[in-house]
């Protein structure tokens, strides 16, 4: 059955609702064939690149399936990174909304402590990485017994960065009775081998079957020496004036590099890399991603993990190695039906990894001339007038949905005996508040965090300020969200 709109899918209101807030209207590809399969708990084997939209795919489905009044996680999620991590953890928050989902994410160089106690919460879905999600079970602060949901994102990056071994061990760990989706861009042996040994008669999805690359991205190489990179770099930028670009680059020393040297030209930019402490990696997608500056240089770590619309440009300063990183990295671009354009450098040595690449992709790379120094200096001045005009903040997905939401914090928490059901009961109890109104609550030892939906917030802070919870008078106040 072709379904063409998400409400006709066996999915509630507070799903719809949220999926309306983020602007989700007409199902891709992949979620229109994974949705329904998955809302059956059938175990899935899903074939479908990056930028398809497989997040939503699994998350809308999950969510649904989701008992809100289950303490323990009741879906597990394996990313092969941190930032992959962190956005689908925030996917699943904002398609979960008002349904009062809560997500944790958990990962390396991530504090554990902390981890720890927001898993003491009631936390109905963890996304994670591997290690951190292994190093959670073996120290027993990851309860798996009510897992009913368990998803392997970004598969065959797993078999690359050598996590299979520690996903089969994880998969043993888990309860047998569940459902399992694997997502793969690519279907190595190795990554079959999971589904024969840890699926129960799963289901084939493969929504790459036309062409491995999207027909949205225009491909174009420059035959450079080395030495001429950057040079040719700074003349491409000023011929392009890309809005939004993504620069990658082969290793962290190259990044630093890159970056440096366009900061001493004055380009407004930004780079993430593996060396980088995890705070000022997510402070750099977070801040590229809301526009605040055109340019970031990366290693292949940003490659998988950045869902942002609307970046026009992306370049590799050095051609990857590994055939299939061309098709992540260039798949930042050319999303979610817009016009992308994806540029290389090769190095006439490196001219056998730029085959391996279109035998992958298909199609010969179009080499084009380096433009002259008349052309460049003809584009400078309004290249230039770009440069000095601040760039246009971007709106992401979730500011609709969450233009009527507002999280207050109370100054009490477990140490003070209080309790979920202990704010809503005085909350709902509001003039001209319902117990909808109420979103996810976050109760620490000293401090309580509680998200009120539906425009209610000014309301509800202002009439906390004189109620009191337990014969206890809390300080209340409007909590700002930091990375």
């Amino acid at each position: 059955m072709d379904i063409k709109k998400f409400h006709n899918y066996r999915i509630s209101e507070d799903i719809l609702k949220a999926l309306n807030g983020l602007g989700y209207d007409i199902p891709t590809e992949v979620q229109a064939k994974v949705i329904p399969s998955a809302l059956e708990k059938n175990d899935l084997i899903v074939k479908a690149q990056t930028g398809s939209g497989k997040t939503a795919a699994y998350a809308i489905p999950i969510c649904e399936l989701i008992e809100w009044l289950e303490n323990k996680p009741q879906a597990l999620i394996l990313t092969p990174t941190r930032e992959l991590a962190v956005q689908v953890k925030e996917d699943f928050i904002n398609i979960g909304r008002f349904k009062r989902i809560n997500a944790a994410a958990i990962y390396g160089r991530h504090q554990f402590s902390v981890e720890k106690a927001e898993l003491k919460q009631k936390t109905h879905v963890v996304v994670g990485t591997p290690g951190r999600v292994m190093d959670h079970i073996k120290r027993g602060t990851l309860t798996l017994n009510k897992i009913n949901c368990f998803v392997i994102d970004e598969a065959d990056r797993m078999l690359d960065m050598g996590f299979i071994e520690q996903v089969e061990a994880i998969m043993k760990e888990l309860p047998k009775e569940r459902m399992t989706m694997l997502f793969s861009a690519t279907m190595p042996d190795e990554v079959k081998s999971i589904s024969s040994n840890f699926m129960r008669n799963p289901i084939n999805i493969d929504v790459s079957e036309t062409s491995i690359m999207t027909a949205d991205i225009n491909h174009f190489l420059y035959i450079a020496n080395e030495e001429d990179k950057f040079e040719l770099l700074t003349d491409v930028m000023i011929m392009e004036k890309p809005d939004s670009c993504i620069i990658f680059c082969s290793t962290k020393d190259r990044v630093d590099m890159v970056c440096d040297r366009l900061e001493d030209l004055g380009y407004p930019c930004n780079k993430i890399h593996g060396g980088m402490e995890q705070k000022d990696r997510l402070s750099a997608m977070m801040r590229f991603k809301r526009g605040e500056y055109r340019y970031l240089i990366a290693t292949d770590v940003a490659a998988r993990g950045i869902d942002i619309e609307n970046i026009s440009l992306v370049m590799n300063y050095d051609i990857p190695l590994d055939e299939e990183n061309y098709v992540h990295r260039t798949g930042r671009t050319g999303r979610a039906g817009q016009k992308g354009k994806a540029i290389s450098f090769v190095v006439p040595a490196q001219t056998r990894y730029l085959h391996d690449i279109e035998e992958l992709i298909g199609f010969k790379i179009q080499e084009i001339t380096r433009p002259t120094k008349e052309e460049v200096s003809i584009q400078k001045i309004s290249f230039d007038e770009k440069m000095n005009t601040a760039p246009q903040p971007k709106k992401m997905k979730s500011d609709q949905l969450k233009k009527e939401i507002m999280k207050l914090r109370f100054n009490g928490g477990k140490k003070k005996k209080l309790r979920a059901t202990n704010f809503v009961g005085i909350i709902s109890n509001l003039e001209g508040v319902k117990a909808e109104d109420i979103g996810i609550i976050t109760i620490q030892d000293t401090l309580t965090y509680i998200e009120i939906l539906n425009g209610k917030g000014p309301l509800v802070l202002e009439a906390m300020k004189n109620t009191m919870i337990c014969g206890k008078l809390l300080k209340v106040t409007e909590a700002v969200d930091k990375l």
